[in-house]
């Protein structure tokens, strides 16, 4: 019989052996000063047994294999119960960022084609007043009473309460959930997340950054959370809005850190910056890994200087398509600060293996079969591609933006031998998501980059994002950390006016806090005469001063410049 390839199939084994640890804890509030907290924690036991619970319920109601979910909680213990729950059922959770605007959140719930919906309370009501997943027929609400839903999560777990353990018998190809990316350079598109790539992505985690089971994490984007129990790993769910990471309070942070010694720490590159400008040592922690966009150098510098000797600091590569594709260390980083002032890009690191990472001619085509053709030569800079046992084939009900995204590879019988990880379980079938000794899908990750003689990757942007001009292409990260050594610039964004290949050079700029605008004229000189150090950056000769860069709503890293684009592009007719 073949094995279950379900992520929540370590539960019982974790269960049985480490029943009485912590799986899950969200620290609690102080009613009145001088009173206890009041905790909530899920040991392994009860998340196990729990969610056998609520997985049965849900089938009795009709939640089975396939049934597509979405599912709107906040990080509470009720939402790692019910992704595990919906893993055991084989059902597919459909997750989207909630704070995404109401039109492309309403399209994007329309797309999945729900059969199922369970929310809090007000997203039980959004649905009904917006017209939210209007397909889904079993409506499920975390809330108290089930107001404007068939049951609430209390009911279903009771419902299911004697029925003993629950694992479907899920393949490798079958999938697992349907994830929605940030949409941070268009419409969120929903990937297919198949239940073999979540059991890739614990095995890479593991191997590269060293995940002991034991370990106590803080991981402020809950999806991510979801590997910990896999891990073995004790999750403290941070007080805190996971939708606006950048407004995070320190103080509460380090709370958590403090109190139940957390060796372990995820965050969007803002999130570190709150916790580096805030100055706080953090002693416990001993791996610290931060995602979703460049870590700036100096957000670097300040965390390793927090971090106990020892401890790393990580900057993984990749995307909610394919992770993780490469990492780099803090230290290593740090010494390669200087040649991304200069123009070089975002050094990444080094795949993460099994990955296999290689760069091809940059094109806004689609391409359906891999060719070594396709590669670029030495160090030149072209499109990032990544074949490995993370990464995705398809996105749910977009078969154009699928065509774009992916590149069928035919492969030798023994490309794949001696390595556990790049088997059957990832290659494909020509459109069929079976298993095929033939054919493997190479994800085109949208970013522009290259490869040093020392084999690291270099980030350089996004493709959508390149600007191309009469004398040649600018990659945003190769510009706009120029510009960003200036000390009265907290960031610049570059943007493109007009027509590709004859696009004018613009520069965002967003100035630190407690510059007077008076000394935008100045500023902008200085930075005109810095960009005329270097031949690319010397095409910019636009300044425009921004009050504050619009930013993703899923890490608070990633700029907006489309936003800026058009913004840019008002100012511009206005002066002319």
């Amino acid at each position: 019989m073949t094995p279950v390839c379900n992520i929540a199939a370590a539960l019982p084994r974790l269960a049985a052996e480490r029943p009485d640890q912590v799986a899950i804890r969200c620290p609690g509030r102080r009613l009145r000063a001088g009173m206890p907290r009041y905790d909530i924690a899920v040991s392994y036991a009860q998340l196990d047994a729990r969610s056998d619970a609520i997985a049965a319920g849900l089938a009795r109601r009709g939640v089975t294999r396939g049934t597509r979910t979405v599912v709107m909680v906040r990080p509470t213990p009720e939402f790692f119960l019910l992704m595990f729950a919906l893993f055991k059922a084989g059902a597919v959770p459909v997750l989207v960022d909630p704070g995404i605007d109401r039109r492309a959140l309403k399209q994007c719930l329309g797309e999945a084609q729900a059969e199922a919906f369970i929310g809090v309370p007000l997203a039980m009501a959004a649905r009904m007043l917006l017209g939210w997943a209007k397909s889904a027929r079993v409506r499920v609400t975390t809330g108290a009473r089930a107001w404007l839903a068939d049951a609430t999560l209390e009911q279903v777990e009771r419902d299911g309460a004697d029925a003993g353990p629950q694992l479907c018998n899920t393949q490798p190809d079958d999938v697992a959930a349907i994830l929605f990316t940030s949409g941070s350079t268009g419409v969120p598109k929903g990937v297919v997340y198949r239940h073999r790539h979540f059991v890739a992505q614990v095995e890479m985690l593991r191997s590269a950054f060293g995940m002991q089971a034991g370990g106590i994490d803080l991981p402020t984007f809950p999806p991510f959370a979801l590997f910990d129990p896999a891990l073995g790993l004790t999750s403290i769910i941070p007080d805190m809005d996971p939708t606006r990471p950048a407004a995070a309070d320190p103080e509460k942070l380090l709370s958590a850190i403090e109190r139940f010694g957390v060796t372990q720490l995820f965050g969007s590159p803002a999130l570190m910056r709150v916790l580096a400008e805030h100055g706080a040592a953090l002693p416990t922690v001993r791996c610290a890994t931060s995602a979703g966009a460049p870590v700036p150098a100096d957000v670097v510098a300040k965390m390793q200087a927090l971090l106990p000797d020892d401890a790393q600091f990580w900057t993984p590569y990749g995307a909610t398509e394919c992770l993780p594709v490469a990492a780099i260390e803090g230290r290593e980083l740090l010494t390669l600060r200087e040649r991304t002032e200069q123009g070089a890009g975002t050094c990444v690191g080094r795949p993460v293996a099994p990955n296999e990472v290689r760069i091809i001619r940059v094109s806004d085509e689609a391409i359906e079969h891999w060719s070594d053709e396709l590669l670029v030569k030495g160090s030149q800079v072209g499109e990032i591609t990544v074949a490995g046992p993370s990464a995705t084939d398809s996105y749910f009900n977009r078969d154009a933006q699928t065509k774009l995204a992916k590149i069928r590879e035919r492969v030798d019988a023994g490309h794949e031998a001696g390595d556990e990880l790049i088997s059957r379980q990832w290659e494909l079938g020509e459109g069929t998501g079976e298993a095929s000794e033939s054919t493997r899908i190479v994800h085109r990750m949208g970013d522009l980059g290259y490869f040093d003689a020392h084999g690291r990757l270099w980030f350089c942007g996004r493709k959508s994002q390149r600007v191309v001009t009469a004398r040649g292409t600018l990659c945003t990260e190769q510009v706009e950390p120029v510009f960003n050594t200036h000390p009265e610039v907290r960031r610049t964004a570059l943007v493109g006016i007009g027509e590709r290949g004859a696009q004018r050079a613009v520069m965002c700029v967003e100035l630190r806090d407690g510059v007077a605008r008076s000394q935008q004229p100045r500023i902008a000189d200085e930075l005109r005469h810095l960009g005329e150090g270097f031949v690319h950056t010397a095409q910019v000769e636009v300044f425009l001063f921004h009050p504050r860069f619009p930013v993703d709503i899923r890490h608070n890293a990633k700029i907006g410049r489309e936003k800026l684009a058009a913004w840019a592009a008002r100012q511009l007719r206005r002066r002319e």
